[in-house]
């Protein structure tokens, strides 16, 4: 597939504006800043007329795929997904209802290039193809899993298996972030999930090792990309290897690796106001990864 028709595009800017659908959250101009900027992309709606400038937004980034794909690009994905994500539906009465309604909706727009969306056990949902593919900016939850086993050579693997709703966080040390960490332990003590850091811990004599079994233990694990800071990226590649559930944040989309981009993170500010709006997000997303 190439691109969604433009008649798809125009119906899907509707649908983020939230215009004449009862249910769907209405959007003014600063939530549909904040709904592409949740992606990490970094839009500013610019006063303009709400619809035509989604419409822009998303002809922008409806790029061109490989000739063999039968999917579009992974930021229309993203943003497909992002529409439908139950977190977008909490404020709504009827939430769940709203949600199936919604995703009625989009799977009639999809259906003519033969796409559709399917509701997960959490209620998230994710992209298929009716030619039998699929594809998704979240983990893949198909009952039939490829399984890998690995022995690393650097790492000792811990005892004990993985803590259900425990988050992992992975983040620099600075001075400066004190005020971040301080508002990720605030989500995570309004979720009840307990939460751990490096140096909350000294087991072994090398601390990645003590770093990789946190993250192994660990179901969630939030990373901080802010100041582009080399560790950060090497433990948010081992959280992704052993499939966890990462929660990217920044201060800055350019901080984030060009290859990440499209997945989804949240853009905060290290100041008050940048990290209550922080805090609301995290909680928002843990709420929807509790198991």
């Amino acid at each position: 597939m190439t691109r969604l028709k433009e008649n798809t595009i125009n119906q899907l800017s509707r649908l983020i504006c939230g215009e004449d659908f009862d249910f769907l959250p209405y959007r003014k101009s600063s939530q549909l800043t904040d709904f592409f900027q949740e992606l990490g992309f970094d839009y500013t709606h610019d006063g303009s007329t709400r619809r035509y400038w989604v419409r822009d937004v998303l002809s922008e980034i409806n790029t061109e795929t490989p000739s063999d794909s039968v999917f579009p690009s992974p930021e229309i994905i993203a943003v497909i997904e992002h529409i439908l994500n139950p977190v977008n539906f909490l404020d709504l009465p009827d939430s769940e209802e709203k949600q199936n309604l919604g995703i009625e909706r989009v799977n009639k727009l999809l259906s003519l290039q033969d796409l559709f969306v399917e509701k997960e056990e959490n209620g998230a949902v994710q992209l298929h193809s009716r030619k039998g593919d699929f594809v998704s900016t979240s983990v893949n939850r198909d009952e039939k899993k490829r399984v890998m086993t690995f022995s690393p050579s650097v790492f000792e693997l811990p005892k004990g298996s993985t803590m259900k709703n425990c988050v992992s966080i992975m983040m620099p040390f600075s001075k400066e972030f004190d005020n971040v960490y301080s508002a990720i332990k605030a989500a995570c003590v309004s979720e009840g999930i307990p939460f751990h850091r490096a140096d909350d811990f000294w087991k072994n004599s090398v601390i990645i090792q003590d770093i990789f079994e946190l993250i192994c233990r660990s179901s969630i694990v939030i990373v901080d990309f802010s100041n582009r800071n080399e560790n950060v990226f090497y433990e948010a590649g081992i959280a992704h290897t052993l499939g966890k559930h990462v929660i990217p944040i920044t201060q800055s989309i350019d901080s984030i690796p060009f290859d990440l981009r499209h997945h989804r993170h949240i853009v905060y500010l290290n100041n008050g106001e940048g990290l209550r709006g922080l805090e609301k997000k995290l909680i928002d997303r843990l709420a929807s990864l509790k198991e």
